[in-house]
């Protein structure tokens, strides 16, 4: 396969973004970024939003929204939104407390994404949900990851944070090896035992073997990097994440 491009999730500048939404658009397309993820639009349309990037040359490589703008009769609205802003993945970063607090409840929300995402195959838009470090806490004898992975259908994006599994205690390699094809973005986020400013290369992952897997089993179309926390202003921090995949030949 040819190369993955390079995206970023607009959380890590988000107070740039909520101040100036398309002056940091341009600086980030200037850093070479090739695509964007939104977290929240900002007061902006979608036909405003993708005249933006149209005009900067980025795509969007995704969203991160409530499971409750995929359920009922928003789900049209979220739909039509994102075909105008030309962004197929859907993703759900969390979930409210009712839906994971438990093996049945883990079981319930696979059946309710299985649901979505044959609701938005027709529109060529695909749906996922992203971790932060609970899915990796055992429940029941499980970890909630893999109940909601392995009954979900292979639709359903595995978005797979990095840096959120690390603080987890758990690795992303043995994921990516056991759900294949289904890491379509995955979400670049260091993670240091020692220093928890440091960025993309200076921690403890091993990205090597990631980008390995991304680029063989893990049918992976977008890196997406992630800073959540800052050495530098979140800008700055984001260029030299970019730097450093660069350099590691990315």
């Amino acid at each position: 396969m040819g190369r993955i491009p390079i995206g970023v999730q607009l959380y890590s500048v988000r107070a740039d973004c909520a101040r100036d939404l398309p002056g940091t658009l341009e600086q980030v397309a200037k850093m070479g970024y090739e695509g964007v993820e939104f977290a929240g639009y900002h007061g902006y349309s979608a036909q405003e939003l993708r005249r933006m990037l149209d005009d900067l040359g980025l795509k969007c490589c995704g969203t991160h929204i409530p499971l409750e703008t995929l359920m009922g009769d928003v789900l049209k609205e979220t739909v039509e939104f994102n075909l105008t802003l030309g962004n197929p993945y859907l993703i759900v970063p969390g979930l409210r407390e009712e839906r994971r607090n438990s093996k049945a409840a883990w079981l319930e929300t696979a059946r309710l994404f299985n649901e979505i995402a044959e609701q938005v195959k027709p529109y060529g838009l695909r749906v996922g949900y992203h971790n932060h470090h609970i899915e990796f806490q055992p429940m029941e004898g499980e970890l909630p990851w893999d109940i909601f992975f392995s009954n979900t259908s292979p639709e359903v994006i595995m978005q797979f944070d990095v840096g959120n599994a690390m603080h987890g205690g758990a690795q992303a390699a043995p994921f990516l090896r056991k759900y294949p094809g289904r890491a379509v973005t995955i979400h670049v986020k260091e993670y240091s035992a020692t220093n928890d400013k440091a960025l993309i290369g200076e921690g403890d992952v091993n990205w090597e073997e990631i980008f390995e897997l991304c680029e063989t089993i893990g049918g992976t179309e977008w890196y997406i990097v992630e800073q959540e926390s800052y050495a530098y202003p979140p800008l700055e921090c984001i260029a030299r994440c970019l730097e450093n995949l660069r350099r590691m030949g990315k």
